[in-house]
């Protein structure tokens, strides 16, 4: 029999606090980082504004039953990749709709708000993967060799369409964001450990030989490929920033100034006496590190690891594959985002231009992340329970 719960029971407070813990982070660093007045505008109120616009958002998509989600799946896929072409397209003049931001043509400017389609993709992507896995395996009850074959080759497809038009902006960070959910999603689908762990490693060492080739083998990638200088240079002011401190490595040096200047303690708030460029965005780490020292990067961190443990035990008490999925899928995102982020601020990776989940500011990055929480949200909401731990799948 199942339980009956109220309308506000069936809501995910924790989760709900652990987003207001992020907005009030959000907001204070984004305030702090204003203090080098780099940009003469005030960037806390728009924040605000996303969060209120992604809250409302979250409301409506707890509307829609995980069912419902699973058959908009294909055309969210389509209209994604529409807005990808579209924006390809898109007039890439100076003041025209399609115009590059630092070499990437990756959003369309409007009047009002730049839109970066590839956030929102992210979330479709996740979406289109989970059902076409789940009724692949509906469809497939005796799993071989061969079919796990044929489920690899299909999410490959699914990966290489969005990921061509993203490579071609080039957005070699995102890139690698729509690859981290598909290995994610790999690992959970069921698929034999006898094609994964051969395919893992074969990549493993597919990136192994391409990072030595960038190194010694800078003309034959650039003449045969056709790789564009900036690629090669973020590899090399990650190796060795200092070579190249008055150009591609002044960013580095000064975010990981920035955190170790903070000490344990921090400064205070806006209390930063190292300048860092795009310290409201990208770089939003190194503002609460200087502010606030290691206790509050660790804290900072520690809400993070409270986040992805709160949506992978809500992965765990959904039994319907195709929501397991989707769930996989969003702590991947949310996941690779983080290690990405902060990696790159103290030189554990190379510096790509990924935001910080929930606290860096930008519209289409908070409101594409709140997307996918707001299915999660969804998810729980319309999540069935039974007395006696009879769990049945949620139709």
């Amino acid at each position: 029999m199942q339980t009956n719960k109220s309308f506000a029971d069936r809501i995910d407070w924790s989760l709900a606090f652990i987003l207001f813990l992020f907005f009030v982070v959000s907001l204070i660093a984004i305030s702090s980082a204003q203090t080098s007045g780099q940009y003469a505008v005030n960037f806390v109120p728009r924040q605000g504004l996303f969060y209120i616009i992604s809250i409302c958002m979250i409301g409506v998509l707890m509307y829609f039953e995980p069912e419902q989600y699973k058959k908009m799946a294909y055309y969210l896929y389509g209209f994604g990749i529409l807005l990808l072409i579209l924006l390809m397209i898109a007039p890439a003049g100076p003041g025209q709709i399609g115009e590059p931001v630092n070499g990437a043509k990756a959003w369309f400017h409007t009047p009002f708000v730049n839109i970066q389609p590839a956030e929102f993709m992210k979330t479709f992507y996740i979406l289109a993967l989970a059902k076409m896995i789940s009724a692949h395996h509906e469809k497939n009850a005796l799993k071989t060799i061969k079919t796990d074959l044929f489920l690899l080759a299909k999410i490959g497809f699914f990966l290489m369409v969005p990921l061509a038009f993203i490579l071609q902006q080039p957005d070699m960070g995102t890139a690698l964001v729509f690859i981290a959910i598909t290995l994610a999603i790999i690992v959970v689908a069921g698929i034999s450990w006898k094609i994964i762990l051969p395919s893992f490693g074969g990549v493993a060492v597919i990136g192994v030989i391409l990072l030595w080739m960038t190194i010694n083998m800078q003309e034959f990638l650039t003449n045969t490929f056709g790789i564009q200088r900036y690629a090669f240079a973020r590899i090399y002011t990650w190796l060795d920033p200092y070579s190249y401190a008055d150009g591609e490595g002044y960013n580095l040096i000064a975010a990981m100034n920035a955190i170790g200047s903070g000490e344990v303690f921090g400064k205070g708030y806006q209390g930063r006496e190292v300048y860092v460029p795009e310290n409201h965005t990208d770089f939003i780490f190194t503002v609460i590190s200087e502010d606030f020292g290691f206790i509050g990067a660790s804290a900072v961190i520690i809400l993070f690891f409270m986040l992805i443990y709160h949506l992978t035990k809500i992965t765990l008490q959904l039994k319907d594959t195709f929501s397991t999925y989707v769930c996989a899928g969003i702590i991947a995102m949310v996941t690779f985002h983080v290690f990405q982020n902060i990696g790159m601020t103290i030189q554990l990776l190379p510096i790509t231009g990924i935001p910080l989940p929930f606290i860096s500011y930008g519209g289409s990055s908070l409101i594409g992340n709140m997307l996918a929480i707001g299915i999660v949200f969804s998810m729980k909401f319309h999540h069935k329970t039974y007395m006696f731990g009879n769990d049945k799948e949620d139709q």
